[in-house]
This record gives C-alpha cells, sequence and structure tokens, in this order.
C-alpha cells in the first residue's frame, strides 16, 4: 500500500518551507495544499483544531502539527539521510538551539514590527545578542554546517528563518543579518541559497516583500 503524505501549508511561512524542504531532501512524495490562512479552511481547521496554523503534515490520514515535532517525525518515520544526530547529547543540543530560535529570536522580529521607537532599539540589541550566541555555536564547532558536513536539522530550522529575516530588513530598514554584524551566519545562509533543493524552496523574492510589507501594515492599523 503506498503511503499517503500530505502537507497543508502557506507559501510564505517559513515553518512550511522547513517541511517542504525536509521532505525534498528525503525525496519523499507528498501533496502540497496551500492555505488561506485570512479564511480557514475546514481542512485546517479539523487536522489542526488546537492552533489552528500551517503547517500540518497529514501521513495516512493522521496529522501531526507544529514545525519542530513534524521535523523529528519525518526523520524518525523516514530513517535514511537522517537530519539529527544519533549521539543524545548532540541531539538535546540541536532541540535547544532549534527552540531558541523559535521562541526568542523570531519572537523579537514579530515584536519589532509594531514596536515603536525606544523599544526597537532594546529590541534590536536584545536581536543581534541572541543571534550572535547561535552564531557562535556554528563559529565554535568550524563546521560547514550546524548539522556537520551535510544539512540537518537545525540547519533546516534555522534557514528559512534568517531568509525570512534578510527580505524583512529590506521592508523594515533596518540591519537583521548583515555580514559585518553576523559574518559566519551570512556566509551560511549564503552558502545554503546556493542548495539546488534548499533555492527551489525559497518564495519569490519580490512576491514575498509585498506580502511582509502588507503584514507590516496590517500591524499598524490594527495597533492605532
Amino acid at each position: 500500500m503506498a503511503e499517503e503524505v500530505k502537507l497543508i501549508g502557506c507559501w510564505a511561512s517559513p515553518f512550511t518551507r522547513r517541511i517542504e524542504l525536509a521532505l525534498k531532501l528525503k525525496g519523499i512524495k507528498y501533496e502540497y495544499i496551500e492555505e488561506d490562512l485570512s479564511n480557514k479552511s475546514p481542512l485546517l481547521l479539523h487536522y489542526n483544531p488546537v492552533h489552528k496554523k500551517v503547517p500540518v503534515l497529514v501521513h495516512n490520514g493522521k496529522p501531526i502539527a507544529e514545525s519542530l515535532v513534524i521535523l523529528e517525525y519525518i526523520d524518525e518515520t523516514w530513517t535514511h539521510h537522517p537530519f539529527l544526530p544519533k549521539e543524545p547529547y548532540h541531539r538535546a543540543t540541536a532541540r535547544f538551539w532549534a527552540k531558541f530560535i523559535d521562541e526568542k529570536i523570531f519572537q523579537t522580529v514579530i515584536k519589532l514590527r509594531s514596536a515603536i521607537a525606544e523599544e526597537k532599539e532594546q529590541l534590536l540589541e536584545e536581536f543581534h545578542h541572541h543571534l550572535k550566541l547561535l552564531e557562535n555555536e556554528l563559529e565554535i564547532k568550524k563546521r560547514e554546517f550546524f548539522g556537520g558536513l551535510a544539512i540537518g536539522y537545525l540547519d533546516i530550522v534555522a534557514f528559512f528563518v534568517g531568509h525570512w529575516f534578510e527580505v524583512s530588513q529590506e521592508v523594515l530598514e533596518i540591519d537583521l543579518i548583515t555580514e559585518e554584524k553576523h559574518p559566519h551566519l551570512s556566509k551560511w545562509i549564503a552558502k545554503l541559497r546556493k542548495n539546488d533543493v534548499v533555492h527551489g524552496c525559497l518564495p519569490p523574492k519580490e512576491k514575498h516583500i509585498a506580502f511582509i510589507k502588507a503584514k507590516i501594515e496590517a500591524v499598524k492599523f490594527t495597533s492605532k
């Protein structure tokens, strides 16, 4: 019996793109279902009634939600080309940094979108501090990727957030990731972007910029 794999997502979501990349790197055939988050479908609400968010992976009719959870599920279900390290300590470290990216780094930039001048300066300082901690993890190990010689779990988690930052800084007109401030991360992002599989998962830049602009304008409007 053939396996049925579906991915419910949004083209502009870095979390959806994580799952797309993971599936493609593993060579898993899947059906992609684009979700309109402004008008959530009965399908999304059925498969993710708790958070009502994308991405959702549906494997043989069984839904798995939250991108970090989905990535681990994919790695445990299709064991070829593993993403997570075998050694428990290194696995735990990768999970720690993945959570740090989503809960500290990404959320700080979300706050920046609607912050006033005084708050913005403090949030930017906090963001660069967090990003430097992550960069040190890459620099200390002297590795090509967070996963070592090949793209691994933490590379998948971090890359699309980093790419999203680079696109966002053009809209926000602030420096988030630059070669001057974060040379190792900038080099790492550029290297990954040249990978054919990774490049194939990137959203069209102009469309992405327009999407982020619309999001920021919406936040400004609702905060007035």
